[in-house]
């Protein structure tokens, strides 16, 4: 019995928009310490207890889904660090949804047969650059080799991979077009991130790559003659281009200077619990605590959807998003799950 509110698609904001895509943050911890995602010195951990457990994601997603989502999103941290990860998926594979997670990539070789098991195809690796010591100083760590290995046994596999790419001015926005060529002769889709502003990740406009900016560069390289503007999708979070003759395509996820808030149909639920309904907002909701205590979560989850900006949690321009006052106080990024 899938409730009462089977198939109403009943979580919609105050401006019509239907929310169907649940991203659930399955932990806080990460075996990397990326620049844009986690300050140096890390971050204080909320204790375990206060984490849902599996049976709490199961019951919290059953909920999500008897009010229309349709499509389940694993995230972090590093979501492959959960010791319980496959019973939790094992419980999630249950639901008539589209599954898929983000992952840095260096575990996901020994999680390989339990995705082919419980259905889960489609796997984006977040991967900021193609050269070894560039990846050591951006994520703070080693394992660029191990990442490629296992993103080539994904690719091999036949899964549905995508990149996830953070451009950041000075760091990597030279390899715009080398990532753009990997598409090549590969079956996947690169998708360049702008630089978003979250506590600890010393965001300011200066370090931000747009959209114009990355068509410009792939145009003056491989041709704008040759640059495909492929269909937008329903719920676009990316502008999808392709190289004429390339079997990948690659986008530009533009949340700052080119937001797709209009067609947003996404929840964040955190590691603690807690509905995030919109990326850039500080503003929670507290669903575990409720969950524990026997109380109606659903309409918890209804009036946080409800209270929904129209933009970027009212981050319209970016003079407020250049306001660190504005964005401060928001979790930084390993603890939200992108």
């Amino acid at each position: 019995m899938m409730g009462k509110t089977e198939n109403l698609q009943v979580l919609k904001d105050q401006f019509g928009r239907t929310h169907d895509y649940l991203r659930i943050s399955l932990i806080e911890k990460c075996n990397l310490r990326c620049q844009y995602c986690m300050p140096e010195e890390g971050i204080p951990l909320t204790p375990s207890k206060f984490l849902m457990n599996a049976d709490e994601i199961e019951s919290l997603a059953r909920t999500f889904v008897n009010l229309g989502v349709k499509k389940i999103r694993l995230t972090g941290g590093e979501p492959l660090l959960r010791k319980d990860f496959e019973a939790i998926l094992a419980k999630l594979s249950q639901f008539p949804v589209d599954l898929s997670i983000t992952t840095n990539g260096i575990l996901a070789d020994r999680f390989l047969p339990i995705f082919k098991k419980h259905q889960l195809k489609k796997v984006n690796f977040s991967l900021d650059t193609l050269k070894e010591e560039r990846f050591k100083e951006i994520t703070r760590r080693s394992g660029y080799e191990k990442t490629m290995e296992n993103l080539d046994l994904f690719i091999r596999e036949g899964f549905e991979v995508k990149l996830n790419i953070v451009l950041m001015k000075g760091i990597n926005d030279d390899e715009v077009v080398d990532f753009v060529k990997f598409t090549k002769d590969l079956p996947i889709s690169a998708r360049f991130i702008e630089f978003m502003p979250f506590d600890g990740n010393k965001w300011d406009r200066s370090k931000m790559v747009s959209e114009q900016e990355v068509l410009s560069a792939v145009g003056s390289t491989l041709g704008s003659e040759n640059l495909i503007a492929l269909p937008d999708e329903e719920n676009l979070t990316a502008r999808k281009f392709q190289i004429k003759g390339y079997q990948g395509n690659f986008g530009v996820i533009s949340s700052v200077t080119n937001p797709f808030c209009g067609t947003c149909n996404r929840i964040r639920l955190t590691a603690n619990g807690r509905i995030k309904n919109c990326l850039f907002s500080n503003q929670e909701t507290d669903l575990l605590t409720a969950l524990r205590a026997g109380e109606d979560v659903e309409q918890l989850i209804l009036e946080a959807i409800l209270r929904k900006k129209a933009v970027r949690a009212g981050m319209d321009n970016l003079e407020k998003l250049s306001d660190p006052n504005l964005h401060s106080d928001n979790r930084s990024m390993i603890a939200i799950g992108g």
